[in-house]
């Protein structure tokens, strides 16, 4: 048995203080960093607790419906006649998204500490539902802090969450986008720690979340690692996932870390264009910095403070990224690529009429660096994808800003 079914470099990290190498930590003021400390006991207390492990267990089961299913895309392979392209369908998971695995570990986590409300921001809107879905199972309050552009680019989740109960929060500050959201999810939750929680949508934030999340997504490695070897008889050749805070990637990819013959690539969003700033492609770009409570690669001025950032995909435009990712990337282990909103679109499109799934854009992106390389790869190649969520949320914004007509008038794939 490899180390990466029992833990190995995945599940070392982080120490402590919550470090993964030079990334990660509390940076927080001393009141704040006594409530992480006490999640974090109620976390490390929780996650051996075998009515707790139970309890996730049979959600992930009988209400998320997992196991999700890996998928041979062959009309999809053969139309770019070079590597075998899979995909891990969490798009198939119970809300449509990855974000479902780590909110039902949260809100279970959050009722067992006598928590009334959880907060939390979105970008994509996937996480919100997600959080609204797992809080209206238990009984929680749920307010969502979404970035005003956000709000009107993913009008079908904030209906989603109204609908599920709960109260979703425009924000109007800066860019009106995840960025700030997450800031002012923070000035909410600072207002009253005791009562409520934030649920943090992605392997961000200080410590714990960054850890917990990861742990939360981690069943995603550990399926794809089965089911894979279970329909090929080996290990696929290369990874590939979208990477903004980075929650879904760092889900497939812990099953993989401590098998050095698998390549793993996270793909963060290239934008309109590198020469002018917009884009999000934080570990390509970055350098390290301090930005909600933590350390890590961040997009940011001469003075620190994190630059706009600008994505196709809502859940990716975050100027920072998750600890575990910088450090993958500073000890080579991961390798950091880019897409861009046009390479993403047209991959968009050709999933949906090669192979009948719609992806989320956020998921686009690491589907157009698979169909730009793969030409490049042996037949006897093999891929695998994590295709994080479906794009039903997307389809008003793409139809009406990238019409299909110019999609059909071009010659699909790269």
């Amino acid at each position: 048995m490899s180390k990466a079914a029992t833990g190995g470099l995945n599940m070392q990290m982080p120490d402590e203080r919550g470090y993964f190498g030079e990334y990660g930590g509390m940076v927080l003021p001393p009141d704040l960093v006594s409530i992480m400390n006490d999640i974090t006991a109620n976390y490390m207390e929780i996650k051996e607790n075998s009515d707790f492990i139970n309890e996730l267990t049979r959600l992930q089961q009988t209400y998320t419906g997992r196991p999700s299913p890996v998928y041979h895309a062959r009309r999809l392979s053969e139309a770019l006649g070079g590597a075998q392209i899979y995909l891990k369908r969490e798009d198939l998971n119970h809300t449509g998204a990855h974000k479902i695995n780590h909110c039902l570990g949260e809100v279970l986590l959050a009722k067992k500490m006598g928590k009334k409300k959880v907060i939390a921001e979105t970008g994509a809107g996937q996480h919100g539902v997600a959080l609204a879905t797992a809080a209206a199972l238990v009984g929680l309050e749920c307010d969502i802090y979404m970035g005003s552009i956000d709000v009107e680019k993913q009008a079908p989740n904030v209906h989603r969450m109204k609908v599920l109960g709960a109260k979703v929060v425009p924000v109007n500050q800066g860019t009106h986008t995840l960025k700030d959201a997450v800031d002012a999810a923070f000035v909410a939750y600072l207002q009253d720690p005791v009562t409520t929680m934030y649920a943090i949508g992605s392997v961000v934030g200080p410590h714990p979340f960054p850890m917990m999340v990861r742990d939360f997504q981690s069943v995603v490695g550990r399926e794809a690692r089965e089911q894979f070897l279970a329909m090929t008889g080996s290990l696929p050749d290369t990874l590939m996932a979208c990477v903004g805070g980075g929650s879904n990637a760092i889900g497939l990819f812990s099953g993989f870390l401590d098998d050095p013959e698998v390549e793993i690539y996270g793909v963060e969003p290239g934008g309109r264009s590198s020469a002018t700033g917009d884009h999000a492609a934080t570990i390509t770009y970055g350098k390290k910095g301090t930005i909600h409570g933590f350390e890590c690669y961040l997009l940011q001025d001469d003075a620190g403070e994190p630059l706009p950032v600008y994505s196709i995909a809502s859940g990716l435009d975050y100027p920072g990224v998750g600890p575990q990712h910088c450090h993958l990337k500073d000890i080579e282990r991961v390798k950091y690529v880019k897409a861009s909103d046009r390479e993403a679109l047209v991959a968009f499109y050709d999933l949906s009429r090669l192979e009948g799934i719609i992806p989320a854009l956020e998921s686009a992106h690491a589907l157009a660096y698979a169909i730009k390389t793969a030409g490049q790869r042996s037949k006897d190649d093999t891929i695998l994808i994590n295709l994080s969520g479906r794009g039903d949320k997307d389809m008003d914004y793409v139809l009406a800003h990238y019409p299909l007509e110019e999609y059909e008038t071009q010659k699909m794939l790269f």
